[in-house]
């Protein structure tokens, strides 16, 4: 699978990442239970599958069934660390350095690893006083000292509402930052993704595929769409075809859903750049007179 350079971390990642939740969340409906004996030797061919095909970026979280997540993707770490690009997360509220630093080293541990390539801040959505917090009550300062040790390589945080982490990406420190956007959730098209663009930011979606949203949605609005197989591509291609984008995060359960993911990759080439796409009114009006001129 071809590869992009992750901003200003100089990482080399695939287009797409193996999402960590699934290894924490049960969904009965589809027989997928990873606490399960059957679970958890399914999730490590999982892992295992997506790393044979290229799939090099791995995100969890401690957060992801209180460290389930970890522990199995642990699994496979012990023996295939140094194929990938490997992304945990670190609470920070309530929390002071010490906290951070127990925790970071207890994900460690779990990820059977002596370091993480990204470790970010497990963020919802970001208040003046939360900012305050990481900047100057010990979370940051406890993931630089980490990184001076060695057993981080870059700071990143995570947003569930991405104008809310603009203060935290115009100071710098963050090398990384992983954003709820997709086809139906663009609101970082206005402001975070240009901003992560302007700072050399490694960009890493969230929601990629909006959390299923759209295929509850799309029976009620658009019953004709032919199930959820065509409204798959079209969250999966909205995020190829944006080149802010650098990674795609999927939760992915069972070996085939990494195999179709990579031949949605390999088989599509965007034929524009939706970083481009206007998103206000003015500016459609605007790019429909300059096709009409044009």
């Amino acid at each position: 699978m071809r590869k992009i350079t992750l901003g200003r971390t100089g990482l080399e990642v695939p287009p797409i990442g193996l999402g960590g939740y699934p290894f924490s969340g049960v969904n009965r409906a589809r027989g997928w239970d990873p606490y399960s004996e059957e679970g958890r030797r399914t999730a490590i061919r999982t892992v295992n599958a997506a790393l044979d095909r290229g799939v090099t970026y791995i995100d969890t979280a401690p957060a992801y069934g209180d460290g389930h997540s970890e522990t199995l993707i642990g699994e496979v770490m012990a023996a295939r660390r140094d194929e990938c690009v490997l992304a945990t997360k670190v609470g920070w509220r309530g929390m002071d350095g010490r906290a951070v630093t127990e925790s970071v080293q207890a994900s460690l541990r779990r990820l059977r690893t002596d370091h993480v390539d990204v470790i970010q801040f497990h963020g919802g959505v970001y208040t003046d006083d939360d900012r305050r917090h990481i900047l100057e009550g010990g979370p940051l300062e406890a993931l630089r000292r980490l990184r001076e040790q060695g057993q981080v390589r870059f700071i990143g945080l995570t947003t569930e509402e991405p104008h809310s982490c603009l203060g935290l990406l115009q100071t710098d420190a963050f090398d990384v930052a992983q954003l709820a956007y997709n086809v139906i959730y663009q609101g970082a098209a206005l402001h975070a993704l240009p901003e992560a663009r302007r700072r050399d930011v490694g960009v890493v979606t969230m929601r990629s595929m909006t959390s299923g949203v759209l295929q509850r949605l799309l029976p009620v609005i658009a019953p004709e769409w032919e199930g959820a197989r065509d409204s798959y591509q079209v969250c999966l291609r909205f995020l190829l075809a944006d080149s802010r984008v650098h990674v795609a995060n999927i939760g992915m359960r069972w070996p085939e859903e990494v195999e179709r993911n990579v031949a949605l990759v390999e088989s599509f080439q965007p034929e524009a750049d939706l970083a481009d796409l206007p998103r206000m009114t003015a500016a459609v009006y605007r790019a429909l007179d300059e096709e009409a001129a044009g």
